[in-house]
């Protein structure tokens, strides 16, 4: 059975228009998979990335094109300029750390919920309630976002460390446990050849 680790960041526009399509793939295959949210301006900062603050004008009018073409042609809705971003990723990703380790819900529904709450609805995803709300939706506990905040700190931190020593530069980015990576929501079919064995 593989097993992908899914690096990701709760403020990524790309991993907001994988919507679910790891998770479909991963039960068409059978894989596990580890949720890792991270710090992506850390990221990049450690491995020649530039935030979209710093780009230059070009890379942005380009980003400015590109998104609203993937989510048109996902039939996905996506608001190029939320009102709340760039926000605070630490508490969402926390609650999805903490939800990962006391189970009993749909984290791909989690992280998903989140991220729609930054894309599409407008929400502030560094509120309290806003992620309340979202682990409710998916089917856990609310109270998990008061919860496990050292823990969650600890392995947001770690997520960051592993990633860096995994290669990973950019988010979505998936990693098999055969050695192949995968960046971007657009490679998500190469990862679903790969998984059955035809790449």
């Amino acid at each position: 059975m593989a097993h992908i680790d899914y690096y990701f960041s709760t403020l990524s526009p790309y991993a907001y228009l994988a919507g679910t399509g790891l998770e479909e793939i991963a039960a068409k295959h059978g894989a596990t998979v580890t949720y890792k949210p991270l710090d992506i301006m850390a990221l990049f900062a450690r491995t020649g990335g530039t935030p979209p603050a710093e780009r230059h004008p070009s890379r942005n009018a380009y980003r400015a094109q590109e998104l609203p073409r993937q989510a048109k042609r996902r039939g996905m809705v996506l608001n190029l300029k939320p009102a709340h971003w760039p926000t605070n990723p630490a508490p969402s990703s926390y609650a999805i750390i903490a939800a990962q380790n006391a189970g009993g819900g749909d984290l791909g529904a989690l992280a998903h919920a989140i991220m729609r709450a930054c894309w599409v609805e407008d929400r502030d995803i560094a509120g309290d309630d806003v992620v309340r709300a979202c682990l409710q939706k998916a089917g856990f506990d609310p109270k998990l976002a008061d919860s496990g905040l050292l823990s969650g700190a600890e392995t947001y931190a770690r997520n960051l460390e592993e990633a860096v020593n995994a290669g990973v530069f950019g988010a979505p980015f998936y990693v098999v446990d055969s050695g192949q990576s995968f960046w971007g929501q657009d490679r998500l079919d190469e990862l679903d050849l790969h998984l059955a064995g035809k790449l």
